[in-house]
C-alpha cells in the first residue's frame, strides 16, 4: 500500500446540491449528523492502509482545509498526510480545472514528487465502505494499466452514470458515458451469468456502472495526460480512448453505495440512514468513518417523541417535540412542541449564551435553531438556521423546484440555507 498515491476529486460548484454548496465545497457538506461528505472516501483509505491523500478542490475550500486540518493527524514518522490542493493560477496555466482529468493534471507535480507507482483516484460525494486493497490486488494481478470499480445497475439507471462492457476475463471493451438513446444502452448489456462469474449476484442488474473510482499505474496516467492536453474529463474522453491502447480492467463492486450529488439523493438516503434497518453503518467494525471530535455533551432530551431517528452530539430537543424519520446534527435545539417529519437538520457551529440569547429575543430575531411548535414536514435545515415559532415549512404549495431569498425547493424538498432566518408565523 506504501506505494499508492490517492487522490480525492473535490468535484466543481456542486450545482445539483445547491444551496448546500453555496458557502462551501461539496465535500465539505455536513453528512449523517456529524461527519463531512470528505470523511468518507479519506477513511475508506485510512481502513485500506493508504495514508497518503490529496484532495483536490477549487470553490470555497475555507471551511474544507479547516476541517481537514483539525482532524487527520499522522504519527509525523510515518510520512502519512491527507491534504487539500486548491486550484491557482501558476506560469504555465492560470485556469480553473476544466474536468476531473484537468483536475488532476493541473497538480502533476505533486504526484512526480511522490514515490508512488499506482495512483487511486476518488470522488468526494459519495456514501459507500470499500477495502481498497482489494481493488488494487486485482489491478496488480491482471497487470493492469488502468481500473475502474464498478457496480452492477438496473436499466432504468444507466442514463445516471457511465457504462462499461467487459470479456469473461473481466478486461472493459467499451466505455460510454451516461448513454441517453437505447440504441446506445443495448451494447452494454452484461449476461447475468458473466457478472455472478466474478462472485457478484446480480439480483437482475445487467449493466455495470462506473463508480468514479479509478486506479492507474503511475506511467500511464502520465501518458493519458500529458498526451494530449485538451483532453479535460476522463468518463468522457481519457477512459473511451484509453481502452483501445491500453489494457482497462474492471474491480465489481457490490457493497452499499450512493452517490450524493443532488438533493433529492442526499434526502433520501439520510432518511434511509435513519430506518429500522440502515443500509450503512458509519462504525462497522470491517472500517470505522472518521470525523473531527468535538468533544460535546451528550444529547438530552425532555419529554419529547422520536421515532426512528438518528441524534448527533450536544442537542437539546424539549418538551412534547415529535420528531419521525429525522437526521438531529450537532448541537441542535428543537424547541417544545415542535413537529418535525422526513427532516434533515444540520445543527449548529456554536452554541449562544444566555445574553446572546436575550439579545436575540429583544430583535425579535429566532434562536438559533427551530422555535416552539413549528412544523417541519420533508425538508432540509442546513447549519445556524433560525426558525421561528410557529413557523410550518411544509410546501403547502406542493411546488417542485422554487427559490426565495431565505428558501430553495428542489425536487419538492425545502431546504433552508445555512444561517437563513425564518421570522415567527411563516408559512412555507
Amino acid at each position: 500500500m506504501s506505494d499508492v498515491l490517492s487522490l480525492i476529486l473535490g468535484g466543481g460548484r456542486g450545482t445539483r446540491l445547491y444551496p448546500l454548496t453555496s458557502l462551501r465545497s461539496k465535500p465539505a457538506v455536513p453528512v449523517a449528523g456529524k461527519y463531512r461528505l470528505i470523511d468518507i472516501p479519506i477513511s475508506n483509505c485510512i481502513n485500506s492502509g493508504l495514508n497518503r491523500v490529496y484532495v483536490l478542490t477549487q470553490f470555497l475550500s475555507v471551511s474544507l482545509h479547516r476541517h481537514i486540518s483539525n482532524t487527520y493527524k499522522f504519527d509525523p514518522f510515518s510520512r502519512g498526510f491527507v491534504e487539500v490542493l486548491a486550484a491557482q493560477q501558476t506560469m504555465e496555466k492560470s485556469d480553473w480545472y476544466q474536468g476531473t482529468a484537468d483536475a488532476v493534471r493541473q497538480q502533476l507535480r505533486y504526484v512526480l514528487e511522490d514515490s508512488n507507482k499506482e495512483i487511486l483516484i476518488l470522488s468526494g460525494d459519495q456514501l459507500y465502505r470499500m477495502d481498497f486493497r482489494k481493488l488494487i490486488e486485482t489491478h496488480r494481478k491482471n497487470n493492469a494499466d488502468v481500473s475502474i470499480a464498478v457496480i452492477p445497475v438496473p436499466r432504468d439507471q444507466v442514463e445516471g452514470f457511465g457504462v462499461v462492457r467487459i470479456d469473461p476475463t473481466g478486461r472493459v471493451t467499451s466505455f460510454a458515458e451516461k448513454p441517453k438513446k437505447p440504441e446506445d444502452v443495448a451494447p452494454f448489456e452484461i449476461p447475468l451469468e458473466q457478472i455472478q462469474a466474478h462472485g457478484v449476484d446480480p439480483k437482475g442488474r445487467n449493466f455495470l456502472a462506473s463508480m468514479g473510482i479509478y486506479l492507474f499505474r503511475r506511467e500511464t496516467l502520465l501518458e493519458l495526460l500529458n498526451s494530449d492536453p485538451t483532453v479535460t474529463d476522463f468518463g468522457k474522453e481519457i477512459f473511451p480512448r484509453s481502452i483501445k491502447t491500453h489494457k482497462v480492467q474492471a474491480y465489481l463492486f457490490d457493497g452499499y453505495w450512493e452517490d450524493l450529488g443532488t438533493i433529492k439523493a442526499y434526502h433520501d438516503s439520510h432518511l434511509a440512514l435513519a430506518g429500522e434497518n440502515p443500509p450503512f453503518d458509519f462504525h462497522s467494525p470491517e472500517g470505522v468513518i472518521y470525523t473531527r471530535m468535538r468533544f460535546l455533551p451528550a444529547s438530552r432530551i425532555s419529554n419529547a417523541e422520536l421515532k426512528y431517528c438518528l441524534v448527533s452530539d450536544g442537542c437539546v430537543i424539549s418538551d412534547g417535540a415529535r420528531l419521525e424519520e429525522c437526521v438531529v446534527g450537532v448541537r441542535s435545539r428543537i424547541g417544545a412542541g415542535a413537529s418535525l417529519f422526513r427532516t434533515v437538520i444540520m445543527g449548529a457551529d456554536r452554541y449562544e449564551n444566555c445574553d446572546q440569547m436575550e439579545a436575540d429575543e429583544a430583535a425579535h430575531v429566532p434562536f438559533l435553531g427551530i422555535g416552539e411548535n413549528s412544523v417541519i414536514r420533508n425538508a432540509i435545515i442546513d447549519k445556524d438556521a433560525r426558525i421561528g415559532r410557529n413557523v410550518q415549512i411544509t410546501n403547502r404549495r406542493g411546488l417542485v423546484n422554487h427559490e426565495e431569498p431565505n428558501h430553495v425547493i428542489r425536487d419538492g424538498i425545502v431546504v433552508i440555507p445555512k444561517g437563513a432566518i425564518i421570522p415567527d408565523n411563516t408559512v412555507i
